[in-house]
């Protein structure tokens, strides 16, 4: 059985993390979606709220297992016995940051390998962060998160002082 997994923060999960994820899965018998759960990170949602909003969209998909994890990648990589870290990049910024820390997750655990794959190009301009930053000056993110996303970011953010 070949197994991935995805990680990040998904704060909130975009289009873009969907369509890597729908991507990654038809690629490994199991991906695990893994989100991070960093007390020291100011997250809009918390990390049962993102799983939720991520399993939300994947309800007939039986290969694909979401989680969360506070620690390392790379020990819950080796927890799960999975050998493939898949990363999404949008550009060469994205490139070099993951790349450096693809070199440090193979330092930490030989066996791993990470997969690099490009965002798909009508969501190169996604980040999560602008999403937010959008969503507080009521912008529409229809076109950017899915629908179960933009409803509860839209309760979220109607004090604009939760950004």
């Amino acid at each position: 059985m070949t197994k991935a997994m995805f990680p990040g923060s998904f704060d909130p999960p975009t289009l873009g993390h969907i369509n890597i994820i729908e991507r990654s899965a038809k690629l490994y018998d199991k991906l695990y979606v893994v989100v991070a759960d960093n007390i020291a990170k100011k997250c809009l949602f918390t990390a049962q709220e993102r799983i939720k909003l991520i399993k939300d969209n994947f309800i007939n998909h039986d290969n694909i297992e979401v989680l969360s994890y506070n620690g390392l990648t790379v020990d819950i990589a080796k927890e799960l016995g999975v050998d493939v870290m898949i990363r999404g990049v949008r550009a060469l910024a994205d490139f070099g940051y993951e790349f450096e820390l693809a070199m440090t997750n193979k330092q930490l655990l030989p066996g791993v390998e990470t997969l690099f794959m490009p965002t798909d190009p009508h969501y190169f301009l996604l980040r999560s962060s602008a999403i937010k930053e959008m969503a507080a000056f009521g912008a529409d993110i229809s076109k950017m998160v899915p629908a179960n996303v933009a409803n509860e970011l839209s309760k979220r953010v109607v004090n604009r002082n939760n950004l």
